[in-house]
This record gives structure tokens, sequence and C-alpha cells, in this order.
């Protein structure tokens, strides 16, 4: 079944979210290794792949369905020179965007009766529900260590030691 025209943009926009979100990201593993925080970093750059996953399988999606993708702008804002948990804070309020979005998908989706996207959708809601949730335990963890450089580099070695779980989005 092909996309309606308003969904086709609708994940459009999704594609172009995803991909920014990605961005973004690759900006706060920049600035956080600029800070010699790479444990941080890496667990940013990590997320940033994580994002290139999701916007290929909406991109999969839509071609699918005969309806191939437009990307929109992409920007990053300057973070330069922000704390770790203000560029984490930075990156909560981004997946809050992405989970809205996801959710006004979904209501599209219903409102259109367009069965076949609401799985992808279904898969996108729980993972947005980790996502902020993983983010956000991240910042109480910061602020609990508030100025301290080694509860601060505590937290970087841990978060340096994640296993990408590309492979595990790819499905």
């Amino acid at each position: 079944m092909r996309l309606s025209d308003t969904m086709a943009k609708a994940l459009s926009d999704q594609v172009t979210l995803e991909l920014t979100a990605s961005m973004v990201y690759l900006q706060l593993a920049i600035e956080l290794e600029d800070q010699d925080l790479n444990g941080m970093g890496a667990w940013m750059r990590a997320q940033s792949e994580e994002e290139l996953v999701h916007a290929h399988k909406f991109i999969a999606h839509c071609i699918d369905r005969d309806s191939a993708p437009q990307i929109g702008t992409i920007s990053v804002s300057d973070l330069s020179g922000k704390k770790p948990i203000d560029l984490f804070r930075a990156a909560l309020a981004h997946e809050q965007k992405v989970s809205e979005s996801i959710r006004e998908l979904y209501r599209l989706a219903q409102a259109e009766t367009d069965l076949d996207v609401i799985p992808l959708l279904n898969w996108f809601v729980d993972e947005q529900v980790e996502e902020e949730s993983t983010v956000d335990e991240i910042i109480s963890h910061l602020a609990l260590v508030g100025e301290d450089g080694s509860g601060i580099l505590r937290i970087d070695s841990e978060l340096g030691s994640r296993t990408p779980e590309i492979a595990a989005d790819s499905e």
C-alpha cells in the first residue's frame, strides 16, 4: 500500500529528525572529547550511529511503500564550552523532541488507518521510552556527583565501556 502524501511528508520529516539527532549526538561527542571525556564521547558516538540506523528504518519503510523520502535541512546548535551535565540535558531535550514526533506520526497513522506503519511506530515508541530513560539516568548520576572530578571520571569510564547496540537495532 502506497503512503498517503501526508504520511510520506511526515515520514520524510522524521528521517530528517533522525539524521539531525545523529548529528546532534556527534556534536555532543566532539564537545565531550574536547574536554577529555572520551568515554562519554564514545557513548555519544554510539548514539549517533544508532540514530543513523533509525533513519534507515524509516527510509526502508518509505521505499518499501513506493515513496522516496526527501531529506530536509540539518542544523546543530553550538554546544561548545558546556558542562557534561548540560550536554546530556541537550541530548535528552532532543530525544524528547523525537519522541513527540513519533507520537504525532502514530496519531497520523491512526487517523489515516495506515495499519502498515503502526508496527514500525510501535517499535519506535518503545525505543524512545528506553532512550529517554537512559539519558535521564545519566543526568541523575552527573547531578549526584556535581563538580567532583573523580565522580565525573568514574561516569566517563562507565559510559566508555558501553557496547554499541547497532546490530540489535537493524532488525
